[in-house]
């Protein structure tokens, strides 16, 4: 235990450099090329493959198993992009217990599943160390398409639109692009800089200019981008987070879980991170999972996710509580937040309300319990921000509070597509999610484009 770690309240250097550096190794670390051909070997290539039909971007599995199988990881890479771009990153951060490994038969059979996120990284990294692009830029069109955010669904939609030799600038609020790939995700997922080794990846195709600091609504208008370009793409994602809500939650201690996971990504040096004693994370999804497991990584002693309902009703996958558990992470069910305990204006514990289930119904029980805590982290969800693209022009129709699109991503306005966590189309909030968004938007843009010069 490294001297300070004991300290209460919020600080940093609870733990030396080489711990922290060992606590946020590689979550998965790659396969070796040995490695990758005896798993490879596993596959049944099943002709129905149920792990495609999982895969919400449709990467054709087998094939690419197959052919890592056969030493042709080049070729693997291909397979995976032609429909996955992105497709390094989601084999580093996809859950993929719940989509394709889930299904494998593999998995029914033997409670073993062919680890496919793994071979998907073994061949996508094999193909960007050797900077093998696989695509090249149509003649230019003619056309410009202005894209809102460097997220995933962006960089997806971006490079599909280059391909077609369309004009891409996309439009990014932050000063560094990559999205949730950048900012959102735990650091343990990807290590190395990865998500902005992707994005130059992804944008070596030629025809993207990527514009920063340019947040729509306030630096850039939809009717604007709408009348400069031939269309345009929204995928910026969920600005807003839902407010914890409980007296008290303006402590100094208390803030949102995405901001926490945001800072320690870009954070130089880990050891300099303020982190508490006792953390209480509020939450029952991926965010809250990150922040609470990163947090016992940074050398928190008591880490504690209170969730309000039951275990099989949090949105975090199986693994991904099991490895908060095997953290160190107490997760407490059937809790909600009370109020916020302080003293002198700071965090000094939460006062949560048992709950339960009543006729499909949460309802708070009226009996509390109180935990210390130095911080309090809240990952109750974000909210899309319609003030972003509903100002003064014609608005856009909303549903479940964002975008409402068709089967393509067309939105109700003229020339607008959207796609991923902005809007509402029955997909998960994944990053694959958002990736086949993007990819299947800009066909569809290609397709107006194609047929009458303008979407």
């Amino acid at each position: 235990m490294a001297a300070g770690q004991h300290k209460d309240g919020v600080a940093a250097g609870r733990l030396s450099s080489a711990q922290i550096k060992h606590n946020f190794d590689d979550l998965h670390p790659p396969l070796d090329h040995h490695e990758a051909l005896v798993e490879s070997d596993r596959c049944y290539f099943c002709y129905d493959a149920p792990c495609m039909t999982a895969c919400p971007t449709s990467i054709d599995i087998p094939m690419f198993i197959r052919e890592i199988s056969t030493g042709n990881p080049l070729g693997a890479a291909k397979t995976i992009f032609d429909q996955n771009i992105l497709g390094g990153m989601c084999a580093r951060v996809c859950p993929t217990e719940t989509l394709c490994e889930e299904v494998c038969v593999r998995e029914t059979a033997e409670g073993k599943p062919v680890q496919i996120g793994r071979l998907q990284r073994y061949a996508t990294d094999v193909a960007m160390a050797k900077k093998k692009q696989f695509y090249k830029r149509a003649k230019n069109s003619g056309k410009k398409v202005a894209v809102v955010g460097a997220g995933p669904a962006g960089l997806a939609a971006a490079h599909r639109l280059a391909m077609n030799g369309h004009a891409v600038t996309v439009f990014e609020a932050k000063k560094k692009p990559g999205g949730l790939n950048e900012f959102g995700i735990a650091a343990y997922k990807s290590v190395d800089g990865f998500a902005q080794a992707e994005v130059d990846y992804v944008t070596a195709i030629g025809g993207i200019d990527i514009k920063y600091g340019k947040a729509l609504g306030k630096d850039i208008q939809l009717a604007d981008l709408a009348g400069k370009h031939d269309a345009v793409f929204l995928g910026m994602g969920l600005a807003g987070v839902n407010a914890l809500g409980a007296p008290g939650d303006k402590s100094e201690g208390v803030r949102d879980a995405v901001d926490f996971i945001s800072e320690l990504r870009q954070a130089k040096d880990l050891t300099k991170l303020p982190i508490g004693r006792r953390v209480v994370v509020i939450g029952g999804g991926m965010t809250a999972i990150d922040a609470a497991v990163q947090s016992k990584l940074l050398g928190a002693e008591e880490v504690t996710i209170a969730y309000r309902r039951g275990q099989e009703d949090m949105n975090a996958s199986e693994f991904e509580q099991d490895l908060a558990t095997a953290n160190g992470v107490v997760i407490r069910h059937w809790v909600q937040p009370k109020k916020i305990v302080a003293k002198g204006g700071k965090v000094t514990g939460i006062e949560l309300e048992y709950t339960a289930s009543k006729g499909g119904k949460l309802t708070g029980t009226g009996e509390t319990v109180t935990i210390a805590a130095d911080q309090v982290f809240s990952a109750i969800g974000q909210q899309f921000i319609a003030q972003t693209v509903n100002g003064n022009a014609e608005t856009l129709v909303l549903a479940g509070g964002r975008i409402k699109v068709n089967d393509e991503g067309k939105t109700s306005m003229k020339n607008v597509w959207a796609g991923g966590d902005c809007v509402k189309d029955g997909r998960e909030d994944l990053t694959v999610a958002a990736v086949a968004a993007g990819r299947d938007a800009a066909d569809s843009i290609n397709r107006a484009l194609a047929s009458n010069g303008r979407a």
